[in-house]
């Protein structure tokens, strides 16, 4: 008769236990067997505990983390850009973790016509170069500063010169009349050393250590190209007066004329020579693999 009893009371007792409400707790297999006040009691005492992290089942492979191109050639960015050495595509890989090994080129072609001490001129505005350079990041983030240099400097400005039959035109200041039978015409062109050094800073890195893709870098320097180098020529017959006595020689044996047309060259050399110090500023989308 007593055991009839237990046996009831453990079965009125069950649905209550299961319909308590645990998180990362279950009843003990063996509750089926406990009395009704220790059951009651387990009911009233379970303690809520928080899922353990899942432990990898041996052979399973974890997912890796993102690549941080730290190694040398690990990895590879290409980018376009525009700046003030034209439009260019540069392209970087990695030698270390706070240092890029990069390289572009630039070009940019504009013509347009201007006059300058009563000269006109059809003007030719040429762009080439390619560059490279290292870019080091010294708090490892996104600015770095980038020495390097124009493996090879294209850049440079041409001209054609005529001067219409009856025009006036100065060279160091000495006024002189295009003839009306051979008119004056020249050519003349401004370029600059081949190879120069360079150093710019900026922000942005084209291959982002964090894992990501995509990056807008931003360059602010300048290269050191030399003096501008000054070529200008003139050709056909030029009139001018001279102690009170009016001439019509050639342009190309005049002495006096050849003396006064070096010193314009020298004037226009002067003018340009910030010009060596040749600020660079570009900006642009990259994308590494």
């Amino acid at each position: 008769m007593r055991v009839l009893v237990l046996v009831t009371a453990v079965a009125l007792s069950t649905p209550a236990i299961w319909s308590q409400s645990f998180t990362g707790t279950s009843l003990p297999a063996s509750s089926a067997n406990l009395s009704p006040a220790e059951s009651s009691s387990l009911t009233g005492t379970a303690s809520l505990t928080a899922d353990p992290a899942p432990i990898p089942s041996p052979g399973v492979r974890m997912a890796p983390a993102a690549s941080e191109h730290s190694g040398p050639f690990s990895g590879f960015a290409l980018g376009v850009k525009v700046g003030l050495l034209g439009v260019g595509v540069d392209a970087a890989t990695p030698l270390a973790h706070r240092l890029n090994l990069s390289a572009g080129t630039n070009f940019f072609s504009y013509s347009d016509s201007l006059t300058s001490d009563g000269i006109p001129y059809n003007a030719n505005l040429r762009f080439r170069s390619a560059e490279a350079g290292l870019d080091w990041f010294p708090f490892a983030g996104g600015f770095h500063i980038s020495p390097g240099a124009l493996l090879y400097n294209g850049n440079q400005i041409t001209a054609n010169a005529n001067v219409p039959a009856g025009s006036s035109f100065t060279l160091n200041n000495q006024q002189y009349t295009s003839s009306a039978t051979n008119p004056v015409t020249g050519n003349g062109d401004i370029t600059f050393n081949k190879a120069a050094p360079k150093i710019t800073v900026g922000f942005g890195n084209m291959i982002p250590r964090s894992g990501r893709h995509f990056s807008f870098p931003v360059e602010l320097g300048f290269a050191y190209v030399g003096d501008p180098k000054v070529n200008l020529t003139l050709a056909g017959t030029a009139c001018y007066n001279y102690q009170g006595q009016n001439y019509c020689d050639n342009v190309a044996t005049d002495s006096m004329i050849q003396s006064n047309l070096a010193a314009q060259r020298q004037k226009i050399a002067n003018d340009i020579s910030p010009a060596r110090f040749y600020p660079i500023f570009s900006l642009g989308p990259a994308f590494s693999f």
